[in-house]
């Protein structure tokens, strides 16, 4: 069950923080950013995040209305995440988080991969 929003907050980035807060939120909006995905398509692109992590994050997003859920035409397959109008306000932010972790990883003596690139949405 997602946690219920605080009414008030002292600071615009902690309420914004508190909206995209959460391990795998942001990866998750990064990823629609480019394009709709079906719920195994994502789970591809992030192996590391369970089938129930994964649900609840979509849930949240949906209900916090950053993410829209589009029911499949059939049974056989499943739905599709597209942001809305106001997931893809984020893209500027979501943009600038990816690089900077790209840029900075090296500092913080960490690898990471980068499935954007290798899908070809990035130079």
């Amino acid at each position: 069950m997602a946690k219920k929003l605080a009414t008030r907050f002292m600071c615009p980035s902690e309420f914004a923080l508190d909206v995209l807060g959460g391990k795998w939120k942001t990866v998750i909006l990064c990823y629609l950013k480019y394009q709709p995905l079906r719920y195994t398509e994502l789970r591809k692109l992030v192996p590391a995040l369970s089938d129930k992590v994964l649900s609840e994050r979509l849930r949240e997003l949906v209900d916090k209305g950053l993410v829209i859920k589009i029911a499949a035409e059939s049974r056989k397959s499943s739905a599709t995440y597209t942001l809305s109008a106001r997931g893809r306000s984020l893209g500027t932010l979501l943009q600038e988080l990816y690089t900077w972790g790209a840029n900075n990883a090296a500092a913080f003596g960490v690898q990471v991969d980068e499935p954007l690139r290798r899908m070809g949405y990035l130079k």
